[in-house]
């Protein structure tokens, strides 16, 4: 079976929609899939009407952003109940986060002499909260960098004239929330904090001492040493292993289940789909 746990619709900062995201997914031969929007489940209604049928196992997801030191680490949910009021709560409050923070990054853009870069990212977002995917798509339209990346490195990024810092939830939240509504937390991407190895280790023990579930190990792009390691880590602090493309757009590296080998460690897989 194929297993990605990690996607993204145009609810938060994807460009395909729910519908088009699963009609994707079948023509990658994707047999279970995740969509975890950036704190909202508002895509999942949709997808699951349009995978009705279709031999496509959805499950439940959802990307909460959360802080740490000066860090943003991204905490996956897998498995819960979309309803659970107290999760709703929680997204509910971050969005009025993200929107705030988005439109201060907006006027700092504007006090850099690149004026209107809010008011295009809404345009682009096109009901779903703003996020910096959007802000960078606008940089790489106008011409004033050659990739989203380097939108991130040049303005979007920590240290960088467009940055706000953010004001998310903590770990601990993130982790009790998604596991009272039922379902699982995953650390996501630990290798593109840009943390070193110590400091990789002291989030992952934080993690784990909260009630942690499991770590993303694999990535479909992804250096086999990096994949090595967060197995050898994934053992250490006994986390189930994830996988995920992280999927947001088409583009010729990242894509629906590509790459997405799994390792010889348990998987949130093997919880997830019992009974599927």
């Amino acid at each position: 079976m194929k297993f990605d746990f990690h996607s993204h619709t145009t609810a938060s900062d994807g460009t395909l929609t729910p519908s088009e995201l699963v009609g994707r997914a079948l023509n990658q031969q994707v047999d279970v899939l995740a969509i975890t929007d950036h704190d909202t489940t508002a895509g999942l209604a949709e997808a699951r009407e349009a995978a009705k049928g279709r031999g496509l196992t959805l499950i439940n997801g959802v990307e909460i952003s959360t802080k740490w030191h000066s860090f943003d680490i991204h905490i996956v949910g897998l498995g819960f109940d979309a309803n659970n009021t107290e999760l709703q709560a929680l997204l509910d409050q971050q969005r009025r986060r993200r929107d705030l923070r988005a439109r201060e990054m907006g006027n700092r853009l504007a006090r850099k002499g690149i004026p209107g870069v809010w008011e295009e990212a809404v345009r682009k977002a096109n009901g779903a909260t703003v996020g910096r995917g959007h802000f960078s798509r606008v940089l790489l339209e106008r011409g004033l960098v050659t990739t989203q990346q380097q939108a991130f490195d040049k303005y979007l990024g920590r240290g960088k004239p467009g940055y706000v810092p953010n004001d998310w939830c903590d770990i601990a939240t993130a982790v009790s929330t998604i596991q009272g509504a039922g379902g699982l937390a995953v650390l996501a991407h630990p290798g593109r904090y840009q943390l070193s190895n110590k400091w990789l280790r002291r989030l992952l023990t934080l993690f784990s001492e909260v009630g942690g579930d499991a770590m993303e190990v694999v990535l479909c792009q992804q250096p086999q040493n990096e994949r090595s390691f967060l197995g050898q880590l994934c053992r250490e602090h006994r986390l189930l292993a994830s996988v995920g493309s992280d999927f947001h757009q088409p583009g010729r590296w990242v894509e629906l289940g590509r790459h997405l080998q799994l390792p010889d460690l348990p998987g949130v897989w093997q919880k997830l789909c019992q009974g599927q």
